[in-house]
């Protein structure tokens, strides 16, 4: 069931709601538009909305920040009373750039920028917290991943090494181990890396044989700590079992019609996620005993979906998503029917 629309002033490619209380009412959404030319140029920004509180939805923008164009936007994991709540953006320029919630402002909440850090000369693609929320782990256009930690706002590459051949689109940490980071990219790999030390020679497994096309999302279980989701734009949501860590096991593949860009857990479903399937639209799907169905397909959008993820304020009698999609600029909140 659709609740509310609106359209953004670039191409549409990342929607993340606030999972910390009291700020969960809070949706950003970030655009990336290249300006082609003499002297092509890459433009973005950051919106800030607030959704209201679950059961009567809608898209108020508080806030928009022109930056460079925004390839990833992430909130941190963490949340110890709401002081490090924190927002972090990967962009074209090669910076990593991390806002904090101003709610002093007497007309609501903003986003204010507490730290910016040129990391490369590369584009940076991807970016995810560690569960402490006190390193970032961000993904290059060149192949390369870096390690940065966020400490008293202030950004440090700690680590960073060439890992694949081509555009590292995904990244993240292990939810469990914080020394893991996985990475996927263009070259069909899907690789673990123990960052304790030299990554490339701490390689914990590389796989280039199953994804048939280049990795573009990885998403470990919040619930299963062996469980790691990926997706390919080989368009197969494929789930992983990592209990033998040098050797994980593919135990289910699920097609989904179309590149899967994103893959997001709901808030407290297990086994049920939202997949953006880039030519095909979005899927809820559900995953459990080893086999995968989709419960529900969203085709609402007229281009490529790239944005998706779960509202998770509790209380409401139904889930809640947003989604958006690029060259047509939409951003949307509806609420899936077949969840359970």
């Amino acid at each position: 069931m659709d609740a509310a629309h609106c359209y953004l002033e670039g191409n549409a490619d990342a929607v993340e709601f606030c999972p910390h209380e009291p700020y969960v009412n809070l949706l950003a959404a970030s655009t990336y538009t290249l300006q082609e030319g003499d002297s092509p140029s890459r433009s973005g920004s950051v919106y800030l909305f607030d959704v209201g509180d679950g059961e009567d939805v809608g898209l108020n923008l508080l806030q928009r920040i022109d930056t460079a164009g925004v390839f990833d936007i992430r909130w941190s994991r963490d949340n110890d009373g709401g002081g490090n709540v924190a927002l972090a953006q990967a962009d074209a320029d090669g910076c990593l750039r991390v806002y904090k919630i101003d709610d002093t402002e007497v007309k609501g909440y903003s986003l204010r920028e507490v730290a910016g850090e040129k990391i490369s000369s590369s584009m940076c693609l991807c970016l995810d917290w560690n569960q402490s929320s006190t390193s970032i782990v961000v993904g290059l256009s060149d192949g390369s991943a870096s390690v940065v930690s966020f400490t008293d706002s202030n950004l440090e590459t700690v680590q960073e090494w060439k890992g694949h051949d081509f555009e590292l689109w995904t990244a993240s940490f292990d939810l469990n181990n914080a020394n893991l980071v996985y990475t996927g990219s263009d070259d069909c790999k899907f690789s673990c890396w123990d960052i304790r030390d030299s990554p490339t020679e701490n390689r914990v497994f590389q796989n280039s044989k199953v994804h048939t096309m280049g990795v573009c999302c990885i998403s470990p279980s919040p619930s299963d700590p062996y469980s790691i989701f990926t997706g390919s734009y080989d368009e197969t949501l494929r789930v992983w079992d990592t209990r033998s860590v040098t050797r994980p096991v593919n135990e289910t593949s699920l097609s989904l019609g179309g590149g899967v860009w994103r893959i997001k857990h709901h808030p407290s479903l297990s086994g049920v996620v939202l997949a953006a399937c880039m030519h095909n639209g979005f899927a809820v799907a559900k995953v459990s005993d080893g086999k995968g169905e989709v419960l529900e397909s969203y085709n609402k959008h007229d281009s490529l979906a790239y944005g998706a993820d779960w509202y998770r304020g509790k209380g409401q009698k139904q889930s809640v998503v947003a989604t958006c999609s690029f060259y047509d600029r939409l951003l949307r909140l509806w609420m899936p029917e077949n969840c359970i």
